[in-house]
């Protein structure tokens, strides 16, 4: 059975590696199938590609988008695609604007919350300054000593309703899917336990994403539960859709999953790989 991991970040947007040392990491972990899906930047590819090829995987081009979905924030994967089609390429730029803008508001907050500098901060943490994001400055705190781990930090700041949260417009979901298939890839909904959906909302979710033309949701990733596989699995035969596997590893110590470690897909469901000839 192929160890596939098609969900992981590097410096390149929020990961804490270069993509060269993030495929390193994957070869260690046993992965045979792999992508890398930064945040809204397909510019780590070309490294992440020739790493792969060089340690014996099987490189699967990808990218993750970020979209506002009824004023929430959703993600969406994207995989297989032409990583030099222009218009993905516009749409991606498009999507990264603001973030600097979104950066300083939030230090503003937390320096009313007693956490100076943190602009400044939070850049120290940043590969490409392009993709501030509310990880850097988590781990700028975690830094000074304010929380322990990134995860505390997330618990108390840089979310609604706490010190730090301000929220950005992203993408619309018709948007990313349509850049994912007009670049020749396939669209996949990234890790769904996280957004608190209930049914009918998931379900209106998921109208959309298939009339727009998504294929794929992931069913065993890093941030889900065991009983989350089982309810995503469900989720993936009842609106005919593919499944996918990613740990969304974002760096050593302060990932749920590292990269490889995943268990397999259900039995009963498709993966999105079934058809790639692998």
């Amino acid at each position: 059975m192929l160890n596939v991991d098609l969900h992981c970040h590097s410096r390149v947007s929020d990961g804490a590696l270069a993509p060269s040392d993030v495929a390193a990491r994957a070869k260690a972990g046993g992965v045979d199938v792999w992508a890398l899906t930064d945040h809204d930047e397909i510019d780590g590819i070309p490294e992440a590609r020739e790493a792969a090829n060089a340690l014996g995987m099987h490189y699967i081009t990808g990218v993750e988008i970020s979209v506002t979905w009824a004023a929430r924030t959703v993600h969406i994967v994207g995989l297989r695609f032409d990583e030099k089609n222009q218009d993905l390429a516009e749409g991606l730029k498009n999507t990264r604007s603001g973030r600097e803008r979104r950066a300083r508001e939030m230090a503003a907050q937390l320096a009313e919350a007693g956490i100076s500098n943190a602009f400044e901060g939070a850049l120290k943490h940043v590969g490409n300054p392009d993709l501030i994001s509310r990880t850097h400055f988590a781990r700028y705190i975690v830094e000074l000593g304010v929380c322990k781990d990134v995860s505390e930090v997330f618990s108390n700041y840089l979310i609604e309703g706490k010190p730090g949260f301000v929220p950005h417009r992203w993408a619309t979901l018709k948007n990313a899917v349509d850049w994912i298939r007009g670049a020749g890839g396939i669209a996949v909904v990234a890790h769904p336990g996280r957004y608190d959906f209930d049914d009918l909302e998931l379900d209106v979710f998921l109208a959309e994403f298939k009339r727009h033309g998504g294929v794929g949701v992931e069913v065993v990733t890093g941030s889900h539960t065991e009983q989350e596989y089982a309810r995503f699995a469900t989720v993936a035969k009842k609106y005919n859709l593919l499944a996918s596997r990613g740990s969304d590893f974002h760096g050593p110590g302060e990932s749920h999953t590292e990269l490889g470690a995943l268990p397999p897909l259900p039995a009963s469901v498709v993966p999105v790989w079934h058809d790639w000839r692998l």
